[in-house]
């Protein structure tokens, strides 16, 4: 009797140990979900009017553009040979960390939820420019940049004369003279590995 009470007690325990590994694992399993689109939802859900919305997105998409260029900037700074885009990456980190701090203080004080990492789409665009020749590393990452500020300086631009909330028109007027001298350096880079690939 007393070896069937240990031997049930012995399953007890054995199966109790396997059910808590199996929450274990299915927990891990789970994908996070994308920081984007969660800042997103939360958003809708805290602001009912759509000028407030479409003020909350701006922070968002602003979170994104300086979470792109920090990693991008990071991969330049450690894959590319060349010490234009070297400078170039470096700067990017720099300049668009203080931007993303700034960035942080305003959507606090506007109770606005921005993603704190990039999302799925920003990290396979870094994942896919890593794994690019040196060569076509550093040409394609001027472009990246100067196509991507190009675009970057027009939503500054829409946002400083349409934005709802007087604060993040601020926001967006100050952020860009940065944003075009950002442009004006990629620029110069891009025009530098061109005429570099063209000695080749």
């Amino acid at each position: 009797m007393k070896k069937n009470k240990n031997t049930i007690k012995r399953n007890i325990i054995a199966v109790s140990a396997t059910i808590f590994l199996l929450t274990i694992t299915s927990c891990g399993n789970h994908k996070n979900e994308d920081a984007k689109d969660v800042a997103e939802d939360q958003n809708k859900e805290k602001f009912e009017k759509r000028d407030s919305q479409k003020d909350a997105q701006f922070l968002v998409d602003v979170a994104e553009i300086n979470l792109k260029e920090i990693e991008l900037g990071k991969l330049a700074e450690t894959k590319s040979d060349n010490p234009d885009v070297k400078n170039l990456g470096k700067m990017m980190v720099t300049e668009h960390t203080k931007a993303l701090e700034d960035l942080k203080k305003l959507a606090g004080q506007k109770s606005i939820t921005i993603p704190e990492t990039i999302s799925d789409d920003g990290d396979k665009e870094c994942d896919k420019l890593s794994k690019e020749k040196t060569a076509d590393f550093n040409k394609d990452y001027c472009d990246k940049m100067v196509n991507g500020h190009k675009d970057a300086i027009k939503k500054f631009e829409d946002a400083a004369n349409d934005r709802n909330d007087e604060d993040i028109r601020a926001f967006a007027a100050t952020m860009l003279p940065v944003l075009r001298m950002h442009l004006d350096h990629a620029i110069a880079c891009q025009k530098k590995c061109d005429e570099k690939m063209a000695v080749k």
